[in-house]
């Protein structure tokens, strides 16, 4: 089998777990029942690769300063951006206006600069569990995989990781469904489940190589995480770092293979995932309503609606800042709105010799 993305994946981790020892707070405690483990090595002859947090700006601006022999480009991030689904019950709302929408950060209430409702194209990872219990469904996964990208956006981009112990890409971005079953059609079910790994991974692989700005990850697995090197909270954390994709989980919890303990840590670790990044999890009885609800997925990324505000807080005000959206609308009861829970402000840093090229 084609493994020639290992190293990508390896190098992505070690930048992750890095740039988390960084961070000045303390590391969080592991989740109930696991041990965290040391952080990956760097892979040993390997091509470097652009990290998300130095990637140039798309936008013209910024301060140039001395530092050291060289000068740094310091930029400030101009806009927040959020994708927000809309519910009535549990009817989508697709018929609101700018004015219906309410955005509060930190408890302040914040100004729309933008707002779009349209069928952007989106970014996807379809990040898929490889274990050895998986083997009897991957089948069914496969072609619901496949059915979500062939339900979205033709203008969308996807790529596939299949995970076990380690993640590999074995379809890069991509808009043909050909190139994306060949992807998924790379089945070995055998080994652990690292499962927060995988996900840093991919959301580092989307911020650095996504050419579509909205940025979404769709993971399928059975079990709980048992193999990875970052914990529930360390990975929720990146995320959240990199302002990164919504995560929509699909747990196939079903059958014997787990205890009730094991199912309701897993339940909960994937509705943290979704939750945090304003996604959904989904809970199928049977591998026979994967389909179903893989057509969901789409339809619910195509449904959303896109707002972007500029932050009453500079960046440079360090911490994490907690997003609330409202909206409100004549002749609909309460509406609930889905979307992440925060971010954290980044100051990016362009070596000259970025600037340069």
């Amino acid at each position: 089998m084609h493994r020639c993305n290992n190293a990508l994946i390896a190098l992505l981790l070690a930048a992750s777990a890095l740039l988390l020892q960084a961070q000045a707070a303390p590391s969080p405690a592991p989740a109930a029942g696991t041990q965290a483990k040391p952080a990956p090595s760097l892979t040993q002859d390997t091509d470097p690769v652009r990290s998300p947090d130095v990637t140039p700006p798309s936008a013209p601006g910024g301060v140039i300063r001395k530092e050291g022999e060289g000068y740094l480009l310091h930029t400030d991030v101009e806009e927040v951006v959020l994708n927000a689904t809309v519910l009535n019950g549990t009817q989508l709302v697709e018929n609101l206006t700018k004015d219906d929408f309410t955005v509060f950060e930190d408890g302040v209430k914040q100004t729309l600069l933008s707002f779009q409702h349209t069928d952007l194209p989106v970014s996807i990872g379809l990040v898929i569990d490889n274990s050895g219990s998986m083997y009897r469904k991957r089948p069914s996964v496969n072609k619901s995989a496949l059915d979500l990208i062939l339900a979205s956006n033709p203008q969308d981009e996807a790529f596939v990781v299949n995970f076990s112990d380690e993640a590999f890409i074995d379809a890069d971005f991509t808009s043909d469904p050909k190139k994306l079953r060949e992807g998924l059609s790379h089945i070995e079910s055998r080994g652990a489940t690292a499962l927060y790994d995988a996900v840093v991974a991919s959301a580092d692989k989307l911020v650095a190589d996504a050419k579509r700005p909205k940025q979404v990850l769709v993971v399928i697995t059975d079990g709980d995480d048992n193999a990875s090197s970052l914990n529930l909270e360390q990975t929720i954390h990146r995320v959240q770092q990199l302002s990164g994709p919504e995560i929509y989980t699909i747990g196939l919890l079903f059958g014997d293979e787990m205890s009730r303990a094991e199912v309701r840590h897993a339940r909960r670790a994937l509705e943290m995932l979704s939750e945090e990044t304003g996604g959904m999890a989904f809970f199928p009885k049977s591998i026979e309503e994967v389909d179903q609800i893989a057509a969901e997925v789409a339809r619910d990324i195509r449904s959303q609606y896109t707002l972007g505000y500029r932050s009453t807080k500079p960046t440079t005000v360090p911490g994490f800042r907690k997003v609330e959206v409202t909206a409100e609308a004549k002749g609909l009861g309460k509406l609930t709105v889905r979307t992440r829970t925060g971010y954290f402000p980044v100051v990016r840093t362009v070596k000259q010799a970025e600037l340069q090229k």
